[in-house]
């Protein structure tokens, strides 16, 4: 049986050194100003104020992150490295985009998505304090 997924405390994550892509991405996403991880769908999720700005998925046992982006992004960047990008199932056509994390993804490139995708969402307050450092 498979082993069901846990979401850990806020405080025991920042407190780990991230080891794989899991512990990686939540260490980026937590980092940003009241952002939060909740299980759905049997994934992690990870919401500013109940509003999903980055997931992360495994399709075909390839771990991946999807990512809320600016409108005509999508296309650039699936169309400049379709290596490591790509049109997410069900949010795709809303313009999000999914990153691969299983081939020695560039973690800064990682975090750049992710910090992107939240400012799309997150209320300009809290834009404001993630700009403020």
């Amino acid at each position: 049986m498979a082993k069901k997924y846990q979401v850990p405390k806020k405080n025991d994550v920042r407190k780990l050194k991230p080891r794989g892509p899991t512990d990686r991405l939540r260490a980026i996403c937590l980092a940003l100003p009241e952002s939060e991880e909740r299980e759905t769908w049997d994934i992690p999720t990870y919401r500013i104020r109940g509003k999903i700005f980055a997931l992360q998925s495994a399709i075909d046992e390839r771990d991946a992150v999807w990512c809320k982006a600016q409108e005509g992004s999508q296309e650039l960047l699936v169309q400049a490295d379709p290596d490591r990008f790509f049109v997410p199932p069900y949010l795709g056509h809303k313009g999000w985009v999914g990153m691969w994390l299983d081939r020695k993804a560039d973690w800064k490139d990682v975090a750049e998505l992710v910090r992107r995708s939240y400012r799309l969402i997150a209320p300009k307050k809290l834009v404001a304090r993630l700009d403020a450092g």
